[in-house]
């Protein structure tokens, strides 16, 4: 704790001039690397946070201190996040659940409908989940979907990602939405109705709608991630019912705790017992356990059979770890250079529309930073202080105007993009054109729909 505030004091030395061209430079750098010269994104990531940090003038040893601190916050919060859903995914996989699944989604869906399924089941298990955890949760069935269905990749797997994201940013109980709500003084109810209201169109046309296009500009095969083991589509199976609560267990977990949060009293028994459950690592520890029983069970797997398939399941995902962790570096060597604050500043007393004005401060951040979160939590306290002649409604459309500026153009600094690329074994360039436009749609639709509400609220 004590390196982050050391590195965060920092800024305080820095000129404000330098800021922007360091970060455009580390920006332009890690693309230089891994586009031109195919130097590992890892390196890329690393050698980008270094030269942000000489550019801008921060201490060498500070700008270090900076993204090994973002590196180890990043491991330890996704990356065992990522290290338990890898797990359960190849459990899932071997057991012939996640076929079971996805014989049950892609047997009750036409090609054409398949799309709006997968961004159904995207929404449903990114409602109470990080997107981190989602995402790995829902690989496996994204893969196998698509090689089941024939469909592309992207146009199977961008709509369950946009299902993901719009949860994420605009509706609690997501960390970034309660943030916002509790820094305006928001009602909760009000805030996660609209929230519903305006999620709903913005992950059909992020999803379904765009993932047509965004599947004539990559066309991409599934990866190799999460097959299972030859013969295992013949083998015995665990039912679907048995499958689906096993995937739905930190789900629910997850859901649980979000709700004693809000309805049950502090320091009682039970919200102790299930903030403790639906910790994000508690819950999916828990998932992995119970699956060894109810999927390897399922399935007849001896315990030889279980312990080989959690082992194979984390060679596969070592460079997802690292590659996502130096982006967490990346982002927090850009952060404690001050940048996040410097355009604060820059748009605080620009006169425009408030809604706008949030929009925009939440967007200039989240491009800056590349965290969503970060991005949340200044403009909100940024706009705190023109809360004061809004109504209740106003206040709410306020929380889901940063919300959608929070989710804008995801891109080499945001781990989020790194972790997309690497599972769906894309370039950055495809990335880009999928992940990282999708992105700007739910971003750019959600303020429009907020703009929409506002003139009838």
């Amino acid at each position: 704790m004590s390196s982050a505030l050391i590195a965060f004091a920092a800024p305080a030395e820095i000129s404000p001039g330098r800021l922007i061209p360091a970060a455009l430079a580390g920006i332009a750098l890690i693309v230089l690397l891994i586009t031109y010269f195919k130097v590992h994104p890892f390196l890329s990531l690393t050698l980008g946070s270094l030269a942000v940090g000489a550019i801008a003038g921060l201490p060498m040893a500070d700008t270090i201190t900076s993204f090994t601190t973002g590196f180890g916050s990043t491991a330890a919060g996704v990356g065992t996040l990522i290290a338990l859903g890898a797990m359960f995914g190849k459990l899932l996989a071997d057991s012939g659940g996640a076929d079971e699944i996805v014989d049950t989604i892609v047997g009750r869906s036409s090609p054409r409908s398949l799309p709006w399924a997968m961004a159904a089941v995207g929404a449903l298990i990114g409602l109470p989940m990080f997107f981190e955890i989602g995402l790995v949760l829902l690989m496996p069935v994204i893969f196998l979907v698509a090689r089941r269905s024939g469909l592309s990749l992207v146009r199977v797997g961008i709509p369950a990602l946009a299902g993901l994201s719009v949860m994420h940013g605009l509706v609690p109980p997501h960390p970034g939405p309660l943030v916002a709500i509790d820094a305006l003084k928001a009602d909760l109810g009000i805030t996660l109705a609209l929230g519903v209201l305006v999620a709903i169109p913005t992950v059909a046309i992020a999803g379904p709608l765009f993932a047509k296009y965004a599947a004539r500009w990559v066309d991409v095969p599934p990866p190799e991630l999460f097959e299972a083991e030859p013969g295992a589509e013949d083998a015995r199976r665990p039912s679907f019912p048995v499958t689906l609560a096993t995937v739905l267990l930190p789900v629910a977990l997850m859901m649980g705790k979000a709700l004693a949060d809000i309805f049950a009293a502090e320091g009682t028994a039970v919200r102790t017992v299930l903030d403790f459950l639906g910790t994000p690592l508690v819950a999916l520890l828990l998932a992995v356990i119970v699956a060894m029983f109810t999927l390897g069970g399922g399935a007849a797997m001896d315990r030889k059979a279980i312990a080989k398939s959690l082992e194979q399941s984390l060679p596969p995902i070592a460079g997802i770890l690292l590659i996502v962790a130096a982006g967490g570096g990346f982002k927090q060597t850009l952060i404690d250079t001050g940048i996040g604050g410097l355009i604060a500043g820059w748009v605080e007393d620009s006169g425009l529309s408030v809604l706008l004005l949030a929009w925009l401060v939440a967007v200039l951040i989240r491009l800056a930073t590349g965290s969503a979160t970060v991005a949340t939590v200044t403009a909100s306290g940024i706009l705190a202080p023109l809360v004061v002649n809004l109504g209740t409604g106003e206040v709410s459309l306020l929380v889901l105007a940063i919300g959608a500026g929070s989710l804008f153009f995801s891109h080499v600094n945001d781990a989020g993009f790194w972790l997309v690329k690497e599972y769906f074994g894309l370039t950055v360039g495809q990335n880009i054109k999928t992940w990282s436009v999708m992105e700007t749609v739910i971003s750019v639709t959600g303020l429009v729909l907020v703009l929409l509400l506002d003139l009838v609220i």
